[in-house]
């Protein structure tokens, strides 16, 4: 697979993400539904905690990609839900040290929500990845 970034812009690019990508070469590709902060059983985790709950969702998010032959450097598209965006932004840092070591910086767009799908959740993260 090969990846061009695309930025008219470079203002992104200091928040971790390319305005576009460019995606030639491709034999797979993965959709993964949002991945939040749950255990094995589907139980909410680490209520009112924003940063512990971005890192399970990251975990999750990288254990679906793995399970699927992947990993992070093949994400291409990243979709972000958070209850409180200001809290989420203040640690952001957690998706560039996850993604930062693959150096890709896929396409994101980071939504504000009033509530996620189970009560508690704070932030949600959902991934479409390339082969």
């Amino acid at each position: 697979m090969e990846r061009t970034a695309v930025n008219p812009w470079e203002w992104s690019l200091k928040l971790g993400y390319n305005q576009a990508e460019v995606i030639k070469g491709t034999t797979r590709l993965v959709i993964c539904a949002g991945q939040t902060a749950v255990d094995e059983n589907g139980a909410p985790q680490h209520p009112s905690d924003m940063r512990a709950q971005i890192n399970l969702a990251l975990d999750n998010l990288e254990a679906l990609i793995k399970e699927a032959g992947m990993d992070l450097s093949n994400v291409i598209k990243l979709g972000v839900y958070a209850t409180d965006v200001d809290e989420a932004l203040k640690n952001f840092d957690l998706l560039g040290m996850r993604f930062g070591p693959h150096r890709v910086a896929p396409p994101m767009t980071l939504l504000g929500v009033t509530r996620l799908a189970i009560p508690g959740l704070l932030f949600e993260i959902e991934a479409t990845a390339a082969a």
